[in-house]
């Protein structure tokens, strides 16, 4: 996905990300925000996720190391923090093409329930969300229904497991009690 760019309003590090949904609810932002999770900064890698916004209220979300959108970017940028967030401001005129996207778009509240876990915010950007995008909401899938539906990802994590936990036998010294 490609957007013009912005006009930065705000730059931080943050423990959560409701901290950034927060703040682009209350500046009423139309714009996007451009999450860089813990391993990107930590480590150096260059994964990005964007999350655009129309008067504060999130419309779509897409990473770009997946190349997900919807719930499905949220399910894969819900990790622990910290984030680096970044704000731009941008015309609605430039972000409709995106928004006219619809397997990007994700309800209002979807991002405050999904990344920060909190329900009070996810409230508020109900409140102020348009009376169109409300039906959305009844209608969209959660990131943890989109995570759970991905069969690959979650045999991706068991194997992980399965080899971490056979390391880990092999060097407390129960290599015998492993059924191989």
């Amino acid at each position: 996905m490609r957007l013009p760019e912005g006009d930065l309003v705000r730059s931080r590090v943050v423990s959560d990300p409701g901290a950034a949904l927060s703040a682009a609810l209350d500046r009423r932002l139309t714009g996007y925000a451009v999450f860089r999770p813990q391993d990107t900064l930590l480590l150096g890698g260059d994964r990005r996720a964007v999350l655009t916004f129309e008067g504060g209220v999130p419309v779509l979300a897409y990473d770009g190391a997946t190349d997900r959108g919807g719930a499905e970017a949220l399910g894969d940028l819900a990790v622990p923090g910290p984030y680096k967030v970044e704000l731009y401001e941008l015309s609605s005129d430039a972000l409709s093409d995106a928004h006219d996207t619809p397997e990007l778009r994700v309800s209002p509240e979807m991002p405050a329930e999904e990344l920060a876990a909190d329900s009070e915010l996810a409230e508020r950007t109900r409140v102020l969300a348009p009376d169109d995008r409300e039906e959305q909401s009844q209608n969209d899938k959660s990131a943890l229904e989109a995570f759970l539906d991905d069969e690959e990802k979650i045999a991706a994590i068991r194997e992980q497991a399965r080899e971490e936990a056979e390391q880990r036998a092999e060097e407390w010294g129960f290599d015998d009690a492993l059924d191989r």
